[in-house]
């Protein structure tokens, strides 16, 4: 198996394990940790799991970037709403929302970052655009959020945009100071969230060895295995193939809650749904020969 094929397909089951997450996210609730005291258990042990590899190395986090490394942290808290957001609003809805991100991408692109920004870019936002009017308002409402977890994941999405337009241009760290940066971004922002939406939770003596099982299984598959193998495989790809292939997530996540959660969409929902992922699509479509491999950087 070639290094290329190999990266395509953790970057494939990076989106179908993402794509799940919903699911402990929900059966951590269950057990007690509800509203964002899950998602706060869940990154805190994600950085403890990640800091003794980090400690151990004086020089990971001396004298880089500081611009780099608030916007790690940012996208950490970015993810913490989007893992919020699926205990307050419907599965599928919640991962569309986030997807709309690449639309914030290239807005920022255009007009913070003054970096080039294809035609093709603009039909994406457009469609994406056209997408989330529909999706939010095609009964005939104000297309807004429904439910909390779809504003928290509009937010999220657009929050994500930023950080990685801060990353792309100004991060200069190894991936596993990256993930506990972001580890640790998204646990400072779900404590800071949970008291606002739920109580302390009360967990029985009984109970705790169950959730901690949860949690700590919860952080180390999605937030630090997979996101060290997408770390490992999206440099070895271009962005376009990631971009692509990451788009599982929008599938199995739908999949899965139509299947054990019992959500479906209306037609409108689908129709929006459909342009937020063809929009995401033409995001990352290379828009001339050797475009897939180029990062946009500002102008002098």
């Amino acid at each position: 198996m070639t290094t290329s094929v190999l990266a395509s397909a953790v970057v494939l089951a990076t989106g179908i394990i993402w794509g799940v997450y919903w699911v402990p996210v929900r059966a951590i609730a269950d057990l007690g940790l509800d509203g964002a005291w899950g998602t706060a258990a869940i990154t805190l042990a994600s950085t403890l799991v990640l800091l003794p590899f980090v400690v151990k190395d004086s020089f990971a986090l001396r004298g880089k970037d500081r611009v780099g490394m608030a916007s790690i942290a940012l996208g950490g808290a970015a993810f913490a709403l989007y893992s919020i957001g699926f205990l307050y609003g419907k599965v599928a809805l919640v991962v569309l929302l986030w997807f709309f991100s690449p639309v914030w991408s290239v807005l920022i692109a255009k007009y913070l970052l003054r970096a080039p920004v294809p035609r093709l870019r603009l039909v994406a936002i457009a469609v994406g655009m056209a997408g989330l009017i529909i999706m939010l308002g095609g009964d005939g409402g104000v297309p807004l959020p429904g439910s909390l977890g779809e504003a928290m994941a509009f937010a999220g999405g657009l929050i994500w945009a930023f950080a990685t337009a801060g990353m792309r241009v100004r991060s200069d760290l190894a991936p596993l100071p990256s993930a506990l940066l972001f580890a640790l971004g998204a646990a400072v922002t779900s404590l800071l969230c949970a008291p606002l939406l739920e109580p302390v939770p009360s967990l029985a003596p009984g109970d705790l060895s169950a959730v901690a099982l949860q949690v700590v299984a919860t952080g180390v598959v999605w937030w630090v295995l997979s996101i060290a193998a997408l770390l490992w495989a999206a440099v070895r790809l271009d962005p376009a193939r990631v971009g692509i292939l990451l788009m599982t997530e929008v599938v199995f996540g739908a999949a899965t809650a139509a299947v054990f959660a019992g959500e479906r969409l209306s037609a409108t929902e689908v129709l929006g749904g459909a342009l937020v992922i063809l929009s995401g699509l033409l995001e990352v479509w290379p828009t001339r020969a050797g475009a897939a491999g180029e990062v946009m950087r500002p102008k002098p």
